[in-house]
């Protein structure tokens, strides 16, 4: 996942952050132009910050959609798209409302997250490593790093999720309101599976 959408996003993902492995091990050049479709009911994209007064927040996005696409050359590329307006702090109203509001993601304004990855190789997903790409949020755009954990499968996105995090910092996207009650700094997580479409 990959920008600074370390606003609070991820999410992200996350994002979008280790999505982009999800399809790597078991995809071939033969595949290439194909799409993987990321599959939402397997998969989670969250983000974690402190408060100035050491609470930890956990959120959440509940609505988003992704695929990652197999490049002639073989490498994978992942494309996220986050409704913004779903970002949701579990068990708090009042951050939520915060959360979505104009001094954070202003979903009136801005009602989607992206990401792009840069092309990857096919092996990250089951070795592990770094993934980079774009990160979208507020109309600001982004380079972020993920780390994407090594799988404990053969074929990592269908047998076991994909893990990945990556730090973002709120003040990078014009998420810098609220600063006396949230740290900057977010952590995206991200948990990601990918339909069998064989």
């Amino acid at each position: 996942m990959v920008h600074t959408a370390g606003t609070l996003l991820c999410t992200l993902a996350g994002l979008c952050l280790s999505v982009a492995c999800a399809v790597p091990a078991f995809a071939s050049t033969d595949d290439a132009g194909r799409a993987m479709t990321l599959d939402r009911k397997r998969s989670e994209i969250g983000f974690s910050l402190r408060t100035r007064w050491g609470q930890q927040l956990e959120g959440r996005f509940d609505d988003w959609r992704g695929d990652i696409a197999v490049l002639a050359d073989g490498r994978h590329q992942v494309r996220l798209v986050l409704d913004a307006e779903s970002v949701e702090i579990v068990d708090s109203r009042a951050y939520t409302r915060i959360t979505r509001g104009p001094g954070v993601f202003d979903v009136a304004r801005f009602p989607e997250v992206r990401f792009v990855s840069d092309p990857f190789p096919a092996t990250l997903a089951r070795d592990g490593g770094e993934m980079t790409g774009i990160l979208s949020i507020r109309g600001v755009q982004r380079r972020e790093t993920f780390r994407i954990a090594a799988a404990p499968c053969a074929r990592p996105g269908l047998d076991c999720d994909v893990v990945g995090e990556g730090d973002v910092r709120r003040s990078q996207y014009a998420m810098d309101r609220w600063g006396y009650a949230l740290a900057d700094q977010v952590r995206f997580t991200l948990r990601i599976r990918a339909l069998d479409s064989r």
